[in-house]
Protein backbone atom coordinates (compact mmCIF):
# COMPACT_ATOMS: atom_id res chain seq x y z
CA UNK A 1 0.00 0.00 0.00
CA UNK A 2 1.18 3.14 -1.02
CA UNK A 3 0.66 6.62 0.45
CA UNK A 4 1.97 10.30 -0.12
CA UNK A 5 2.37 13.04 0.72
CA UNK A 6 0.76 16.35 -0.18
CA UNK A 7 1.87 19.77 0.60
CA UNK A 8 -0.85 22.55 0.14
CA UNK A 9 1.03 25.44 -1.25
CA UNK A 10 0.10 28.82 0.15
CA UNK A 11 -2.16 31.28 -1.70
CA UNK A 12 -0.17 33.96 -2.38
CA UNK A 13 -1.16 37.45 -0.45
CA UNK A 14 -3.15 40.47 -2.45
CA UNK A 15 -1.07 42.20 -4.86
CA UNK A 16 -0.72 45.73 -3.17
CA UNK A 17 0.03 48.40 -5.93
CA UNK A 18 1.47 50.78 -2.75
CA UNK A 19 3.46 48.43 -1.47
CA UNK A 20 5.31 47.46 -3.96
CA UNK A 21 6.08 50.98 -4.88
CA UNK A 22 7.37 51.18 -1.11
CA UNK A 23 9.64 48.81 -2.18
CA UNK A 24 10.84 50.15 -5.14
CA UNK A 25 11.40 53.43 -3.59
CA UNK A 26 13.75 51.41 -0.37
CA UNK A 27 15.50 49.47 -3.11
CA UNK A 28 16.43 52.93 -5.00
CA UNK A 29 17.46 54.06 -1.27
CA UNK A 30 19.52 51.42 -0.32
CA UNK A 31 21.39 51.01 -3.85
CA UNK A 32 22.03 54.42 -3.64
CA UNK A 33 23.76 54.85 -0.62
CA UNK A 34 25.71 51.65 -1.22
CA UNK A 35 27.47 53.51 -4.38
CA UNK A 36 27.38 56.39 -2.31
CA UNK A 37 29.96 54.53 0.27
CA UNK A 38 32.14 53.29 -2.64
CA UNK A 39 33.98 56.18 -3.41
CA UNK A 40 35.37 56.79 0.11
CA UNK A 41 36.88 53.06 0.56
CA UNK A 42 38.89 53.02 -2.86
CA UNK A 43 42.42 54.53 -2.81
CA UNK A 44 45.41 53.56 -3.18
CA UNK A 45 44.51 50.04 -4.01
CA UNK A 46 41.76 51.01 -7.05
CA UNK A 47 45.07 53.31 -8.52
CA UNK A 48 47.12 49.93 -8.09
CA UNK A 49 44.51 48.07 -9.47
CA UNK A 50 44.20 50.69 -12.74
CA UNK A 51 47.80 51.09 -13.37
CA UNK A 52 48.49 47.68 -13.59
CA UNK A 53 45.89 46.95 -16.29
CA UNK A 54 46.98 49.85 -18.24
CA UNK A 55 50.30 48.57 -18.24
CA UNK A 56 49.19 44.62 -18.77
CA UNK A 57 50.80 43.52 -22.63
CA UNK A 58 47.88 40.48 -21.87
CA UNK A 59 44.43 40.41 -20.95
CA UNK A 60 42.58 41.40 -17.99
CA UNK A 61 40.68 38.22 -17.58
CA UNK A 62 37.41 38.31 -15.27
CA UNK A 63 36.46 35.86 -12.98
CA UNK A 64 33.52 35.39 -11.08
CA UNK A 65 30.44 32.85 -9.63
CA UNK A 66 27.02 32.97 -10.11
CA UNK A 67 25.72 36.79 -9.39
CA UNK A 68 29.25 38.18 -9.28
CA UNK A 69 29.67 35.83 -12.38
CA UNK A 70 26.94 38.02 -13.80
CA UNK A 71 28.34 41.37 -12.85
CA UNK A 72 31.80 40.06 -13.97
CA UNK A 73 30.74 39.00 -18.00
CA UNK A 74 29.37 42.26 -17.85
CA UNK A 75 32.47 44.54 -16.35
CA UNK A 76 34.94 42.74 -18.95
CA UNK A 77 32.25 43.70 -22.41
CA UNK A 78 32.42 47.01 -21.09
CA UNK A 79 36.57 46.70 -20.29
CA UNK A 80 36.90 45.32 -23.97
CA UNK A 81 34.13 47.80 -25.56
CA UNK A 82 36.90 50.60 -23.95
CA UNK A 83 40.35 49.47 -25.10
CA UNK A 84 41.18 47.24 -22.34
CA UNK A 85 41.25 43.66 -24.12
CA UNK A 86 39.37 41.53 -21.55
CA UNK A 87 37.28 37.85 -21.63
CA UNK A 88 35.39 36.73 -19.44
CA UNK A 89 36.51 32.93 -17.56
CA UNK A 90 34.12 30.91 -15.23
CA UNK A 91 36.01 29.61 -12.43
CA UNK A 92 34.54 26.25 -12.15
CA UNK A 93 35.76 25.67 -15.96
CA UNK A 94 39.17 26.95 -15.01
CA UNK A 95 40.12 24.48 -12.98
CA UNK A 96 39.11 21.85 -15.38
CA UNK A 97 41.28 23.32 -18.48
CA UNK A 98 40.29 27.11 -19.31
CA UNK A 99 42.73 27.87 -16.87
CA UNK A 100 45.17 27.54 -19.74
CA UNK A 101 43.70 30.70 -21.59
CA UNK A 102 46.03 32.48 -19.24
CA UNK A 103 49.43 33.80 -19.68
CA UNK A 104 51.88 35.28 -17.96
CA UNK A 105 51.52 38.95 -16.98
CA UNK A 106 47.49 38.74 -17.60
CA UNK A 107 46.11 40.30 -14.48
CA UNK A 108 43.39 38.61 -13.14
CA UNK A 109 39.96 40.58 -11.88
CA UNK A 110 38.32 37.74 -9.75
CA UNK A 111 34.92 39.35 -8.36
CA UNK A 112 33.21 37.44 -5.12
CA UNK A 113 31.15 39.16 -2.44
CA UNK A 114 32.49 37.11 0.14
CA UNK A 115 35.65 36.35 -0.78
CA UNK A 116 34.99 32.78 -0.09
CA UNK A 117 33.91 31.08 -3.23
CA UNK A 118 34.73 27.46 -3.43
CA UNK A 119 35.50 27.63 -7.18
CA UNK A 120 37.50 30.83 -7.28
CA UNK A 121 39.47 29.71 -3.82
CA UNK A 122 40.51 26.10 -5.60
CA UNK A 123 42.41 27.95 -8.15
CA UNK A 124 44.02 30.65 -6.55
CA UNK A 125 47.65 28.47 -5.89
CA UNK A 126 47.46 27.69 -9.42
CA UNK A 127 46.56 31.14 -10.78
CA UNK A 128 49.97 32.06 -8.69
CA UNK A 129 51.40 29.57 -10.61
CA UNK A 130 50.84 30.94 -13.51
CA UNK A 131 52.28 34.19 -13.31
CA UNK A 132 49.34 36.53 -13.21
CA UNK A 133 48.38 39.77 -11.35
CA UNK A 134 45.30 39.16 -9.53
CA UNK A 135 42.68 41.94 -8.73
CA UNK A 136 40.21 40.92 -5.87
CA UNK A 137 37.27 42.55 -6.07
CA UNK A 138 35.30 41.99 -2.72
CA UNK A 139 33.01 43.13 0.34
CA UNK A 140 34.74 41.09 2.33
CA UNK A 141 38.50 42.77 2.65
CA UNK A 142 39.74 40.06 5.29
CA UNK A 143 38.70 37.13 3.31
CA UNK A 144 40.48 34.27 1.63
CA UNK A 145 40.23 36.12 -2.14
CA UNK A 146 41.54 39.30 -0.53
CA UNK A 147 44.39 37.60 1.21
CA UNK A 148 45.80 36.09 -1.84
CA UNK A 149 45.40 39.64 -4.25
CA UNK A 150 47.68 41.78 -4.84
CA UNK A 151 45.18 44.66 -5.33
CA UNK A 152 41.88 44.30 -2.86
CA UNK A 153 38.60 46.94 -4.39
CA UNK A 154 36.54 47.16 -1.28
CA UNK A 155 32.54 46.15 -3.03
CA UNK A 156 30.85 46.10 0.32
CA UNK A 157 27.80 47.06 1.31
CA UNK A 158 25.87 47.48 5.04
CA UNK A 159 22.48 45.41 3.15
CA UNK A 160 21.05 44.04 0.70
CA UNK A 161 17.92 45.64 -1.13
CA UNK A 162 15.93 42.67 -0.36
CA UNK A 163 13.80 42.79 2.09
CA UNK A 164 15.24 39.32 3.84
CA UNK A 165 18.78 40.31 2.86
CA UNK A 166 20.01 37.84 1.07
CA UNK A 167 19.24 37.63 -2.53
CA UNK A 168 22.61 39.95 -4.20
CA UNK A 169 20.94 43.42 -4.92
CA UNK A 170 22.93 46.25 -3.68
CA UNK A 171 26.26 44.47 -3.44
CA UNK A 172 25.76 43.10 -7.42
CA UNK A 173 24.95 47.05 -7.76
CA UNK A 174 28.35 47.89 -6.35
CA UNK A 175 30.44 45.50 -8.17
CA UNK A 176 28.74 46.73 -11.17
CA UNK A 177 29.84 50.40 -10.76
CA UNK A 178 33.25 49.76 -9.24
CA UNK A 179 33.70 47.71 -12.76
CA UNK A 180 32.37 50.60 -14.35
CA UNK A 181 34.79 52.78 -12.47
CA UNK A 182 37.93 51.01 -13.67
CA UNK A 183 36.74 50.86 -17.54
CA UNK A 184 36.51 54.68 -17.13
CA UNK A 185 39.49 55.40 -15.32
CA UNK A 186 41.63 53.37 -17.59
CA UNK A 187 40.12 54.63 -21.18
CA UNK A 188 40.83 57.99 -20.01
CA UNK A 189 44.18 57.05 -18.82
CA UNK A 190 44.63 55.09 -22.36
CA UNK A 191 43.41 58.45 -24.32
CA UNK A 192 40.28 56.63 -25.53
CA UNK A 193 38.21 58.73 -27.71
CA UNK A 194 34.93 58.97 -29.61
CA UNK A 195 36.80 57.42 -32.59
CA UNK A 196 38.75 54.24 -30.67
CA UNK A 197 34.52 53.71 -29.20
CA UNK A 198 33.32 53.43 -33.41
CA UNK A 199 36.04 51.17 -33.94
CA UNK A 200 35.22 48.63 -31.59
CA UNK A 201 30.96 48.96 -32.65
CA UNK A 202 30.98 49.25 -36.01
CA UNK A 203 27.59 48.50 -35.86
CA UNK A 204 26.42 50.87 -33.74
CA UNK A 205 24.52 54.54 -34.58
CA UNK A 206 28.10 56.24 -33.55
CA UNK A 207 30.30 53.62 -35.70
CA UNK A 208 28.32 54.67 -38.49
CA UNK A 209 28.97 58.33 -37.89
CA UNK A 210 32.58 58.04 -36.98
CA UNK A 211 33.60 55.13 -39.32
CA UNK A 212 31.80 56.10 -42.60
CA UNK A 213 33.20 58.39 -45.33
CA UNK A 214 31.57 60.33 -47.92
CA UNK A 215 33.67 57.89 -50.49
CA UNK A 216 32.63 55.09 -48.79
CA UNK A 217 28.73 56.16 -49.71
CA UNK A 218 29.13 58.17 -52.48
CA UNK A 219 28.07 57.63 -56.37
CA UNK A 220 31.15 58.40 -58.85
CA UNK A 221 32.14 57.56 -62.46
CA UNK A 222 29.35 57.44 -65.48
CA UNK A 223 26.84 57.24 -61.99
CA UNK A 224 27.50 60.91 -61.38
CA UNK A 225 24.81 63.16 -63.56
CA UNK A 226 26.83 65.77 -65.29
CA UNK A 227 26.92 68.09 -68.20
CA UNK A 228 28.82 71.37 -69.59
CA UNK A 229 27.82 74.63 -69.38
CA UNK A 230 26.52 75.16 -72.68
CA UNK A 231 24.37 72.19 -72.84
CA UNK A 232 20.30 72.19 -73.92
CA UNK A 233 17.99 72.44 -71.08
CA UNK A 234 16.71 69.30 -73.16
CA UNK A 235 19.83 67.85 -72.48
CA UNK A 236 20.17 68.93 -69.11
CA UNK A 237 16.82 67.23 -68.49
CA UNK A 238 17.71 63.90 -70.21
CA UNK A 239 20.94 63.52 -68.25
CA UNK A 240 18.83 64.25 -64.76
CA UNK A 241 16.55 62.14 -65.73
CA UNK A 242 18.69 58.90 -66.92
CA UNK A 243 20.96 58.87 -63.73
CA UNK A 244 17.93 59.24 -61.29
CA UNK A 245 19.27 61.29 -58.69
CA UNK A 246 16.91 64.02 -59.17
CA UNK A 247 19.83 66.98 -59.82
CA UNK A 248 22.53 67.09 -62.46
CA UNK A 249 25.94 68.94 -61.75
CA UNK A 250 27.44 71.09 -64.18
CA UNK A 251 30.98 70.92 -64.81
CA UNK A 252 33.50 73.32 -67.08
CA UNK A 253 35.93 72.13 -69.62
CA UNK A 254 37.97 71.12 -66.28
CA UNK A 255 35.93 68.96 -64.68
CA UNK A 256 35.55 71.67 -61.88
CA UNK A 257 31.63 71.55 -60.59
CA UNK A 258 30.54 75.17 -61.14
CA UNK A 259 27.04 74.60 -60.61
CA UNK A 260 24.48 72.16 -59.95
CA UNK A 261 20.20 71.82 -61.40
CA UNK A 262 17.65 69.96 -59.05
CA UNK A 263 13.87 68.66 -60.59
CA UNK A 264 12.82 70.97 -57.66
CA UNK A 265 14.52 74.21 -59.52
CA UNK A 266 12.95 72.45 -62.96
CA UNK A 267 9.07 72.78 -60.70
CA UNK A 268 10.09 76.22 -60.09
CA UNK A 269 10.64 77.47 -63.87
CA UNK A 270 7.83 75.74 -64.97
CA UNK A 271 5.40 77.95 -62.16
CA UNK A 272 7.24 80.72 -63.77
CA UNK A 273 5.87 80.21 -66.97
CA UNK A 274 9.67 80.29 -68.72
CA UNK A 275 10.36 79.49 -72.38
CA UNK A 276 12.61 76.57 -71.39
CA UNK A 277 13.23 75.92 -75.35
CA UNK A 278 16.56 78.39 -75.31
CA UNK A 279 17.72 77.92 -72.05
CA UNK A 280 20.83 76.37 -71.51
CA UNK A 281 22.63 74.80 -68.25
CA UNK A 282 24.79 78.29 -67.42
CA UNK A 283 21.31 79.64 -67.89
CA UNK A 284 19.56 77.92 -65.09
CA UNK A 285 21.67 75.95 -62.41
CA UNK A 286 22.79 77.31 -59.21
CA UNK A 287 26.46 78.84 -59.33
CA UNK A 288 27.36 77.84 -55.52
CA UNK A 289 26.30 74.14 -55.46
CA UNK A 290 26.87 72.57 -52.14
CA UNK A 291 30.31 70.87 -52.14
CA UNK A 292 31.89 67.86 -49.84
CA UNK A 293 35.34 66.25 -49.91
CA UNK A 294 35.66 62.61 -50.40
CA UNK A 295 37.28 62.14 -47.41
CA UNK A 296 34.47 63.98 -45.35
CA UNK A 297 32.74 62.15 -42.59
CA UNK A 298 28.91 60.83 -44.10
CA UNK A 299 28.12 62.85 -40.81
CA UNK A 300 29.50 65.84 -42.38
CA UNK A 301 27.86 65.95 -45.57
CA UNK A 302 24.18 65.35 -43.69
CA UNK A 303 25.10 68.10 -41.47
CA UNK A 304 25.40 70.72 -44.52
CA UNK A 305 22.27 68.94 -46.03
CA UNK A 306 20.32 69.72 -43.03
CA UNK A 307 21.71 73.25 -42.64
CA UNK A 308 21.42 74.23 -46.72
CA UNK A 309 18.13 72.62 -46.35
CA UNK A 310 18.87 70.33 -49.77
CA UNK A 311 18.54 66.81 -50.52
CA UNK A 312 21.90 65.90 -52.40
CA UNK A 313 25.77 67.22 -52.59
CA UNK A 314 28.84 67.25 -54.79
CA UNK A 315 32.02 65.75 -53.84
CA UNK A 316 34.82 67.66 -55.09
CA UNK A 317 39.03 66.83 -55.09
CA UNK A 318 40.84 69.72 -53.83
CA UNK A 319 40.94 71.25 -57.42
CA UNK A 320 36.86 71.30 -57.06
CA UNK A 321 36.96 68.75 -59.97
CA UNK A 322 33.85 66.69 -59.22
CA UNK A 323 34.72 63.08 -58.12
CA UNK A 324 30.74 62.08 -57.38
CA UNK A 325 27.91 63.14 -55.37
CA UNK A 326 25.75 62.27 -53.00
CA UNK A 327 21.98 62.73 -51.59
CA UNK A 328 20.12 62.18 -48.77
CA UNK A 329 18.95 58.31 -49.54
CA UNK A 330 22.48 56.97 -49.65
CA UNK A 331 22.61 58.51 -46.08
CA UNK A 332 19.13 56.82 -45.35
CA UNK A 333 20.66 53.55 -46.31
CA UNK A 334 23.35 53.77 -44.75
CA UNK A 335 21.76 54.19 -41.56
CA UNK A 336 23.52 57.44 -40.88
CA UNK A 337 20.89 59.68 -40.59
Amino acid sequence: MSSSIHREIPEPPAFDAQRALALAARTFEIEARALQGLAARQGDAFAGAVQAMLACKGRVVVMGMGKSGHVGRKTAATLASTGTPAFFVHPAEASHGDLGMLMPGDVVLAISNSGESDELAAILPALRRVGVTLVAMTGAPASTLAQHADFVLDSGVDQEACPLNLAPTASTTAQMALGDALAVALLDARGFHEEDFARSHPGGSLGRKLLIHVRDLMRQGIDVPRVGPEASLHALLREMTGKGLGFTAVVDGEGRAIGIFTDGDLRRLIERGADLRELTARDVMHSSPKRVRADALAVEAADVMEEQRVTSVLVVDDAGRLVGALNSNDLMRAKVI
